[in-house]
């Protein structure tokens, strides 16, 4: 048997957060919704939990104007197009830079988190930038357009 090959492992794992990531950010254009407006909530007798007012700005941010959804759907296509791979962005040095993948999950963890409808995609956004951690721990390379994998060590 093979070993296996993390950063393609982790590849796989972030496309399908990002797609579902976009998907995701789609729906909550048209169904806005901050997930964490529960958390320091005033729960009133008619109307259940009322946002607490220091989260006003995300309310804005998501519910008011939806900014943080076109950013997620941003940030999910930029990775889907390095993930894919794009064809004209495989001959970059950016596209085979684990480093920039990781930064990317994570500013796409952190703003699908704040969706009701993103949560499974910061979740998998996550586990994605595991995987690329521990791929960048065994000193794996992402080749170019050749296709070949290489590990340090190993022809």
């Amino acid at each position: 048997m093979g070993k296996l090959i993390w950063h393609e492992l982790s590849r796989y794992v972030s496309l399908t957060a990002s797609i579902y990531a976009v998907w995701a950010s789609f729906w909550g254009v048209f169904f806005r919704k901050f997930f964490w407006d529960f958390a320091g909530g005033i729960l009133r007798d008619p109307g259940g939990i009322q946002p607490n007012p220091r989260i006003s700005v995300f309310i804005t941010l998501i519910v008011g104007i939806p900014v943080i959804q076109i950013m997620t759907i941003a940030i999910g296509l930029v990775i889907i197009a390095l993930e894919w791979p794009f064809a004209p962005i495989t001959r970059i040095a950016f596209h085979r830079s684990i480093p920039v993948r990781i930064i990317l999950l994570i500013f796409q963890a952190v703003l699908a988190a704040l969706l009701y409808q993103g949560t499974n995609a910061a979740l998998w956004s996550l586990v994605a930038v595991g995987f690329y951690v521990i791929a960048l721990g065994l000193n794996e390379k992402i080749a170019g357009s050749t296709g070949k994998v290489h590990r340090a060590g190993h022809p």
